[in-house]
């Protein structure tokens, strides 16, 4: 939660749509009923925005997100800017020349978001059999 002088202070830097959509959008632990302002840096190929602060927040969380979909999968992050975002890289992936996306032969050209706890999750198929087998009660005729 901030202060009033700094939910002011931003206020006058992002203006009241950006603080609407801040405050009505953002569902992450980081800044739950917070604003932000900072420096944009760059936008990925999925609409996500990365943003920058050194000045005014504190230390490892001074890098966010902004998701361009409003029910946001965490998956939808790339690599590099993921490596951004957890400071593991110093510099973001639009100026390192390695982390420069691309399309690799081992990467799918579209985005397939996370199915767990969905009808669509991966099952593992067994070859074991089973060491308890099921029991189906017979009642018997009187």
């Amino acid at each position: 939660m901030s202060t009033i002088l700094r939910t002011l202070r931003n206020l006058r830097r992002i203006g009241f749509k950006e603080y609407g959509h801040q405050m009505q959008l953002t569902r992450s632990c980081s800044h739950l009923g917070d604003t932000k302002a900072g420096t944009l840096i760059a936008t990925d190929k999925y609409g996500n925005k990365y943003y920058e602060n050194m000045e005014e927040e504190l230390p490892l969380r001074t890098r966010w997100v902004d998701y361009k979909n409003p029910d946001f999968d965490p998956t939808q992050i790339e690599p590099g800017w993921h490596a951004w975002i957890s400071y593991m890289i110093d510099a973001p992936p639009t100026a390192d020349k390695i982390l420069q996306t691309g399309i690799r032969k081992w990467e799918l050209p579209e985005h397939r978001p996370n199915q767990t706890l969905s009808r669509a999750a991966y099952k593992p198929y067994s070859t074991v059999r089973p060491k308890v087998s099921a029991w189906t009660p017979v009642a018997a005729q009187r």
